[in-house]
This record gives C-alpha cells, sequence and structure tokens, in this order.
C-alpha cells in the first residue's frame, strides 16, 4: 500500500512562491508517475504537472514557465516549485502516483491560497 504526504503549502502574496512537497511511502517509487492536481472551490480537479519515470515532464498551459515539478527517487519525494503565484492558483493541490498515465494514489492535499 502507498501512502503519499504533502507539505509546503500556505498562504502567500501573489507574486510570491512555494515549494510543495509530496513524499512517498510503500514500494518502488522510481517506476512510477508522479503528479500534481489542483482543486479551486467550485472548478473541477485539473492537472498541473506530470513527471514520468524517465523525467519526461509535462505542464498544463496555465502553470508553464512559473511551476517546475522535480522529483528525488532516492528519497521517494516529487517537488513542484511555484512561482509568481496567481489569485487563481488558489486551490488544494493533491500529489498522485501511477503507472504510466493512471493515477493510482492520491495524497490527502495541502492548500495553497494566494491573497495579498
Amino acid at each position: 500500500q502507498v501512502q503519499l504526504v504533502e507539505s509546503g503549502g500556505g498562504l502567500v502574496q501573489p507574486g510570491g512562491s512555494l515549494r510543495l512537497s509530496c513524499a512517498a511511502s510503500g514500494s518502488v517509487f522510481a517506476m512510477y508517475t508522479m503528479a500534481w492536481y489542483r482543486q479551486a472551490p467550485g472548478k473541477q480537479r485539473e492537472l498541473v504537472a506530470r513527471i514520468e519515470s524517465v523525467g519526461k515532464t509535462t505542464y498544463a498551459d496555465s502553470v508553464q514557465d512559473r511551476f517546475t515539478i522535480s522529483r528525488d527517487n532516492a528519497k521517494k519525494t516529487v517537488y513542484l516549485q511555484v512561482n509568481s503565484l496567481k489569485s487563481e492558483d488558489t486551490a488544494v493541490y493533491y500529489c498522485t502516483l501511477g503507472l504510466g498515465f493512471r493515477t493510482d494514489y492520491w495524497g490527502q492535499g495541502t492548500q495553497v491560497t494566494v491573497s495579498s
């Protein structure tokens, strides 16, 4: 059984930055695709960024050039560096793990609030 624990969320002013972390427990980490999703109030959950086992990354158009996903397989941790934050980035951010493009496991989420 895999558990994912996110951290690093919080309240930040527009233009600010945060680094979100997601630590995985359980089985082999390196073979899995990791991703970050987010869900804002009243909106559907959306994919923010994905990093495959080989390191290939994909980003939503809305966060391209502002967010960076990375992974440390030795620490079984995936990161999301979020820069130049906007009010529309306010959401609960979820970490996921899965084989290929599946999302087999979800974390509990971490709140990011962008407000002055």
